[in-house]
C-alpha cells in the first residue's frame, strides 16, 4: 500500500475516534493487506488493519457477525478511500495459546449455529459445480494475454471436473449450510486471556460448513480425509450437526469436503491472477499451486 495512501486512511479512523497520532507497529503486511499494532499517549492500543478490494469489507461482516452473537473483534471505526478499507479495531493481545483442533471444532459449532445472514454472497450446489466453470473462464483470459500458455494439463483436468460436478456437488445444502468462515485456520482462532475470538473475515459467506472444517489443517500438506474424519467427528461431539458426516456426491464427507475445498481454491488462485493480483510475475507459482490442488480434486471426488 502506498504510504501516503496508508497515512490518510489512518488519519481518517483517528479523526472519526478522535484520538492522537500513536506509535506504529508491524504485525504482518502482504501485498493486498496489512495489520498494525497502534500504541496511544494514554497506554491504550488499537489495531490497524488495511485491505484492498475485494477484502475491503470485512467491517460490515464483523460488525454483523457480533451482532449475531459470533465472538469477533469489535470495530471501533472503519473507513473506505479508494479501494482500500481501513479498519481500528479492539487489541486482542497476545494469544496464551495457540489453538488445537478441539478449539477449532467449537468455535465451527458455534459459527455454524449462527443464523444466515442475507447481506452475505451465497455459495449453493449451482454455484458449487460453476466453479471449475469459472476456473476455465479464467484460464481462457489469462491465455489471451499470452500467460499461463503451456497449460493444456489444467485446462484438461477442470474440463474432467466440470463434467462430473453436477454429480459431485449434490448434498453441498446439506447441514451444516450457513455461515462460512472461508479462512478457518487455527492462526484466525485467537485464544486470549478473556476467551476467544474468530478473526479474518473478509471472505465469509453463506455455504457449506464443510468447507470450513476442510480448511482448519490449510493446504500446504497433501489433503488427509481420515484426519479430517477425526475431525470432523470432534465436530459433532462439540455439538455439531450429525449430519456433518454424512455422505453427499455420492462421496464421504471427508472426500467430498476436501475436493470441493480445493476446487473453490482453484477457482480463487485464478481470479487473483487474472483480476486481484495481475502480475504474470506470480504466474509459475500459482501455476505449480493450481496443478498440485486439481491433482488432488480429481483424487478426491473420484473424477
Amino acid at each position: 500500500m502506498d504510504a501516503n495512501l496508508n497515512a490518510a486512511l489512518l488519519n481518517d479512523l483517528l479523526t472519526i475516534t478522535g484520538q492522537p497520532q500513536p506509535e506504529r507497529t508491524e504485525v504482518r503486511v502482504w501485498s493486498m493487506s496489512g495489520v498494525e499494532r497502534l500504541s496511544f499517549p494514554d497506554g491504550t492500543t488499537r489495531i490497524f488493519k488495511y485491505a484492498k478490494r475485494p477484502f475491503d469489507s470485512e467491517d460490515q461482516v464483523l460488525r454483523l457477525a457480533r451482532t449475531l452473537g459470533v465472538p469477533v473483534p469489535m470495530v471501533h471505526a472503519s473507513a473506505v478511500m479508494g479501494d482500500w478499507l481501513g479498519m481500528l479495531l479492539e487489541d486482542l493481545g497476545s494469544p496464551i495459546r495457540d489453538a488445537d483442533d478441539l478449539d477449532g471444532a467449537a468455535a465451527a459449532v458455534v459459527l455454524h449455529r449462527t443464523p444466515t445472514a442475507p447481506a452475505l454472497p451465497v455459495l449453493g450446489e449451482e454455484t458449487l459445480r460453476a466453479l471449475p466453470i469459472r476456473a476455465l473462464d479464467h484460464l481462457d483470459r489469462l491465455r489471451k494475454e499470452e500467460r499461463w500458455q503451456d497449460t493444456d494439463d489444467i485446462e484438461h483436468a477442470l474440463d474432467q471436473i466440470a463434467q462430473a460436478a453436477e454429480a459431485r456437488a449434490a448434498g453441498a445444502t446439506l447441514a451444516p449450510f450457513g455461515w462460512v468462515h472461508s479462512e478457518f485456520h487455527p492462526t484466525s482462532l485467537h485464544i486470549g486471556q478473556r476467551g476467544w475470538r474468530l478473526l479474518d473475515f473478509a471472505r465469509a459467506f453463506t455455504g457449506p460448513g464443510l468447507l470450513d472444517l476442510a480448511s482448519y489443517h490449510g493446504t500446504l500438506d497433501d489433503p488427509d480425509p481420515v484426519r479430517l474424519r477425526v475431525f470432523l467427528e470432534a465436530y459433532v461431539t462439540e455439538g455439531g450437526t450429525p449430519e456433518a458426516l454424512a455422505e453427499r456426491g455420492g462421496l464421504p464427507a471427508e472426500k467430498w469436503a476436501l475436493g470441493w475445498h480445493r476446487m473453490w481454491a482453484v477457482e480463487w488462485f485464478m481470479e487473483q491472477s487474472i483480476r486481484w493480483i495481475n502480475c504474470p510475475v506470480h504466474d509459475p507459482a500459482y501455476i505449480r499451486t493450481v496443478r498440485r490442488h486439481l491433482t488432488d480434486v480429481l483424487h478426491l471426488l473420484a473424477v
